[in-house]
């Protein structure tokens, strides 16, 4: 095996590791980066390239971050620029005062921009898990746009972590590969599953029963999806397909409930693009046969999803208007987070026999005072689920199905989901619009 020149063995990898500054001096002004995300998040190296005071005009390409993003600070406007394809929280600010950019795109599109070369990309700094006797470093929690990125750039930069899980499937990435590495033993970014608000839990309760058993799952990020999976552990013989997942669903294949027996593909696996949580569920994934990760153009091609039966697909939304416009991605034009998975999962358990496409929202936000079911989204809000292809929609109030309803009667529906306090105006605001009145 060989890195950078120099014969490596399997025993004597480490010993060509170099401290994070050299790792980034191969970086350049001008060129066009791929930074690893979510817990694979390569934070050193972000920490060593943002200390580059000779670079400028860096275009950093990613998904969600987390953990420090020092990149993104004010006194670095003009040498690194993001540009988001799904933006987390560190972003938010730096898009939405113009420090930043972000790519409206489907997550099963992603992949496409780098191996195209429509992005081309020069670089790629990831986190990996350490090679194996074969010579394979995996990308460990996060294979989503990273595999495609690893394949496309010139040049690798790596953490190679003692801690980042050897995750099975398409995750590979070859030790001879890598131009420059770190070395480090540290704890992955992460998080613990939280207790489900008396809200979620309702929505969860009016979810559980659209769960039939022998169903595919789908879950988007957030605490709906965790507060659904608590209770359906009356289940059988559950799959998993899906483009991310975290605890919920390790307590489901470690009970029986999840069993993918019944998938026509991938069977008998638990199929997913990326997972975030705790160190259990990095712990649950490392080198378990029973859990594949694959790149998000597969767990997310709309063409694969609908294959399998039964499929539920689990997605929120920040805002559903009344016509059946489902926004997921901003809050009027302040970008929140990103197009991602919603629609390849909703039209493809839409397609899937006996499937059934969800959006699952809190009836309100900001303390109660705010209605999320509104006449009309915010202008500048992105609609992600058009109103042509949403079905199911619930809330702590009820879960209605909009496919094949007029105007008028997705309206009526959505309003008795609505909180209660705001069903009036409502019914007023619908009245105003479209002449006519509700009962």
């Amino acid at each position: 095996m060989q890195n950078g020149g120099v014969l490596m063995t399997s025993g004597d990898w480490r010993s060509g590791a170099t401290d994070a500054a050299s790792a980034v001096s191969c970086l350049a002004s001008g060129m066009r980066v791929f930074v690893h995300g979510a817990a694979a998040t390569p934070t050193p190296l972000l920490e060593a390239m943002a200390t580059r005071r000779d670079l400028s005009d860096v275009s950093l390409y990613h998904l969600h971050l987390d953990g420090p993003v020092p990149f993104v600070d004010p006194e670095h406007t003009g040498r690194f620029f993001s540009i988001s394809v799904f933006t987390g929280a560190p972003l938010r600010p730096a898009v939405n005062e113009g420090r930043a950019d972000f790519v409206p795109v489907f997550l099963s599109d992603i992949p496409s921009l780098f191996c195209s070369g429509r992005v081309p990309l020069d670089v790629a700094i990831l986190q990996l898990s350490p090679p194996d006797s074969h010579g394979y470093c995996t990308l460990g929690t996060s294979v989503d746009a990273a595999l495609a990125a690893s394949q496309s750039a010139r040049l690798i930069i790596a953490e190679i972590n003692e801690q980042m899980p050897r995750t099975l499937g398409h995750s590979t990435v070859p030790f001879s590969r890598i131009h420059a590495f770190i070395h480090t033993n540290r704890p992955l970014h992460g998080f613990e599953p939280a207790e489900p608000t008396a809200v979620e839990s309702q929505i969860g309760a009016h979810l559980a029963p659209l769960v039939p058993d022998g169903a595919t799952l789908q879950m988007g990020i957030g605490a709906i999806p965790d507060a659904v999976l608590r209770r359906l552990t009356d289940k059988n013989d559950l799959g998993i397909h899906t483009e991310m997942f975290s605890d919920g669903v390790v307590d489901l294949m470690e009970s029986g409930v999840v069993t993918n027996s019944r998938k026509n593909i991938h069977k008998g696996r638990t199929v997913t693009s990326f997972v975030a949580g705790s160190p259990r569920l990095y712990a649950f994934v490392h080198d378990n046969p029973m859990v594949e990760f694959h790149p998000c153009d597969r767990t997310n091609d709309t063409a694969l999803i609908r294959k399998n039966e039964r499929v539920v697909a689990i997605n929120s939304a920040l805002e559903v208007d009344l016509s059946g416009q489902v926004c997921a991605d901003s809050i009027g034009f302040r970008i929140y987070s990103g197009i991602g998975g919603q629609m390849d999962f909703i039209r493809g358990a839409a397609l899937s026999k006996d499937g059934v496409p969800i959006i699952a929202l809190p009836s309100t936000a900001a303390g109660g005072t705010v209605s999320r079911i509104v006449p009309g989204l915010k202008p500048g809000a992105g609609v992600v689920t058009t109103r042509g292809h949403v079905h199911w929609v619930a809330t702590e109030y009820g879960v209605v199905d909009l496919f094949g309803k007029s105007l008028r009667q997705r309206a009526e529906a959505l309003i008795s989901i609505a909180h209660p306090d705001m069903r009036g105006d409502l019914r007023r605001a619908y009245a105003e619009l479209r002449h006519v009145v509700l009962g």
